[in-house]
């Protein structure tokens, strides 16, 4: 049904696709598998028109395509489904159902309402016409965006890491949806670094690695052996290492209260030690991020007390903070941990500029490449982070903290990160454990959170249901209590 024939594409210096071959036949559940930088986005946004290849044909149904928008690739019958999916937040479902469909400003709105409840009912979703986007979790949007794909035509539906960002009930329901679609005669490809999610959903796969095809298996294969083909070598994970952790109290919340649209945290109380890291677990809104924004002085709060190393910060504003040893990296790398369109260079200027007015832009380049290498970033000083991976950015957020932190708030650690990627960026956050650094992390992968925190506090609907001793391996239920179940 789809071929693709040495496409090729250069970013500059970088060889993002390598003459790449793929084959996807009708009814087919494939695979993309690669790390991060790979060029799995890179083939999928030339399969729908969204990048154009500097070499390469592609077929669908035999017919050679031409595609120099999106708009061409989903007149043709491809439609992506991204990452972050692309909706009109402001507007309503069926406004952003709605969205490119033929007619112009003389859109059958009535049509459409009908045309939205057939979509839902075959694939079993259900959408209120006239509720906001915004009030959509992640998985939902998801859906609607599915929905509006297969309205507009598309028979090859290509969905590009669709599961950092969903809980795992909304997967499973994605992955539903996925098997019944491919039932129905459509090719299903599936991008994605997380080898279980592959294994489980697809019955061929495609491994890229800096940018060329590197192996195509049947599903499913010797996990060791995608892994090998993904980086080249066999990665091992580490296992849980016990670090002792400091005797006197290092951080010390009392009677937080804060409030991020409906949501209300209350009477959040914690206390950590030197080195002590505590995972928040939750379902997406429960309160984790709420509870980080709070503590690093960017959310709106009131709290009774909260004191670092001995010093009162309750009323101190978020520069203050900083200036104390607290460091925040959100969730989103790129929408409001880093700067589009300013280099990795202007970044680190930014961050360690000591004059207000004059740079020194030779001692920036010479920490800008000092970073890079340490942090094994892959890009240059001149590099924006969009045209990074997620992991580079990842690296690149870690590369520009200061050397000496008292607390680091993270939201999401990993999310969209391969093995490799997670172990290293995991490596550098125990190093500054290991320096007497306190970690608060909010994370939906729940390995992750067994794996790393010392504590885990469990949210639900703005409150701590539950505390659990990682150390001690009290993390059984962990699943159950983050659905409510056997809450308190």
């Amino acid at each position: 049904m789809l071929e693709l024939k040495g496409i090729d594409k250069r970013f500059g210096r970088v060889h993002a696709n390598d003459c790449v071959d793929l084959v996807v036949g009708a009814g087919e559940l494939h695979g993309l598998l690669g790390e991060n930088g790979a060029g799995k986005s890179t083939l999928m946004k030339i399969l729908s028109g969204f990048v154009r290849p500097d070499a390469g044909e592609i077929l669908l149904r035999g017919a050679t395509l031409n595609l120099r928008t999106p708009a061409d690739g989903l007149a043709a019958g491809v439609g992506l489904l991204h990452q972050d999916p692309l909706v009109l937040l402001p507007l309503t479902v069926l406004d952003n159902f709605l969205a490119g469909a033929p007619g112009g400003l003389l859109l059958d709105r009535r049509a459409g309402r009908r045309a939205l409840a057939d979509e839902s009912r075959r694939l079993g979703f259900e959408f209120d016409p006239d509720e906001l986007v915004r009030e959509l979790s992640v998985g939902e949007r998801q859906q609607l965006e599915i929905a509006r794909l297969l309205w507009l035509g598309a028979r090859v539906l290509i969905l590009d890491e669709p599961t950092t960002a969903i809980s795992d009930p909304q997967r499973d329901r994605l992955f539903d949806t996925l098997r019944t679609l491919a039932e129905s005669g459509m090719s299903v490809i599936f991008v994605s670094h997380k080898l279980e999610e592959v294994q489980d959903l697809c019955s061929r796969v495609t491994v890229l690695r800096e940018g060329a095809v590197v192996g195509t298996r049947d599903l499913p294969a010797p996990t060791d052996e995608l892994v090998s083909l993904m980086f080249g070598r066999t990665v091992e994970s580490g296992s849980r290492h016990n670090e002792t952790l400091g005797s006197h109290s290092h951080l010390v919340i009392g009677g937080l209260r804060a409030r991020e649209g409906n949501l209300e945290v209350a009477d959040f109380s914690l206390t950590l030690r030197q080195g002590e890291v505590v995972g928040l677990a939750g379902l997406e809104g429960s309160g984790q991020r709420t509870v980080l924004r709070a503590i690093a002085g960017l959310q709106r709060s009131h709290s009774i007390r909260l004191e670092l190393g001995g010093r009162e910060l309750s009323r101190a504003p978020y520069r203050a903070r900083r200036a104390a040893g607290v460091e925040y990296l959100p969730g989103e790398r790129l929408d409001e941990g880093l700067i589009r369109g300013l280099t990795v260079e202007e970044h680190v200027v930014l961050t360690r500029q000591e004059s207000r007015f004059f740079i020194d832009w030779n001692a920036a380049r010479e920490v800008s490449e000092e970073r890079i290498a340490a942090f094994n970033v892959k890009g240059r000083p001149e590099s924006m982070p969009e045209a990074l991976s997620g992991g580079n950015q990842q690296r690149t957020l870690l590369a520009l903290l200061p050397d000496s932190l008292a607390l680091l708030l993270m939201e999401h650690p990993t999310r969209g990160l391969d093995i490799e990627s997670a172990e290293w960026v995991w490596s550098q956050l125990l190093a500054r454990r290991a320096g007497g650094t306190a970690v608060i992390f909010a994370s939906s992968d729940l390995e992750e959170l067994r794996r790393y925190a010392d504590r885990i506090l469990v949210f639900f609907s703005g409150r701590v249901v539950a505390e659990l001793d990682a150390r001690a391996g009290q993390t059984e239920n962990l699943g159950d209590l983050i659905a409510g179940v056997g809450a308190t």
